[in-house]
């Protein structure tokens, strides 16, 4: 799969995600052990797994749209999944520890959040880095004949003509 390829089934599913988040028929109430955010508003659980409120929500929507852009080739599918793995890594990272796990009360980041986010942190590492090591397209390399200025008789094969006489005989 291509990096911009994951740049579009990333960019779609948080897209989806924020915008579902967005919707109150899908949020059900956050338990009342939950830790509390003082953002409030839409803050739920999406689908009773993953903990959102309007500004987690605004952070997937933008998330996706910039996924989206770097599969239409207006911005990098490396740079978004390389951003992209290192912002996850911090949020699954923080989601873990016990004071930061509402990102200092901003926003929910814990339970369910912790995995998802670290699930696409590996997946976007993955495709952010690997980019260096595999070749950019084989037709490219040194042993393309279209790149090298060769004369005709020079070549190999002995065109049409040479074709039909073995044809003949």
């Amino acid at each position: 799969m291509k990096t911009a390829t994951f740049a579009l089934l990333a960019g779609t599913a948080y897209l989806a995600l924020g915008v579902l988040g967005l919707v109150p028929a899908s949020l059900t109430p956050p338990p009342i052990d939950a830790p509390t955010t003082s953002f409030a508003l839409l803050y739920g659980y999406l689908f009773g797994l993953w903990p959102v409120n309007v500004l987690h929500s605004a952070l997937h929507v933008a998330i996706g749209f910039w996924g989206l852009c770097a599969w239409r080739r207006k911005c990098s599918a490396v740079s978004y999944a390389r951003a992209l793995a290192v912002l996850f890594a911090a949020l699954g990272l923080l989601g873990t520890l016990p004071g930061a796990s509402t990102l200092f009360g901003a926003m929910p980041i814990h339970g369910h959040d912790v995995w998802l986010h670290a699930l696409t942190a590996l997946a976007a590492f993955h495709f952010g880095w690997r980019a260096q090591a595999m070749p950019r397209e084989r037709r490219h390399g040194s042993d393309d004949r279209r790149r090298r200025d060769v004369a005709v008789g020079r070549e190999r094969r002995f065109g049409l003509a040479d074709r039909r006489e073995g044809l003949a005989m």
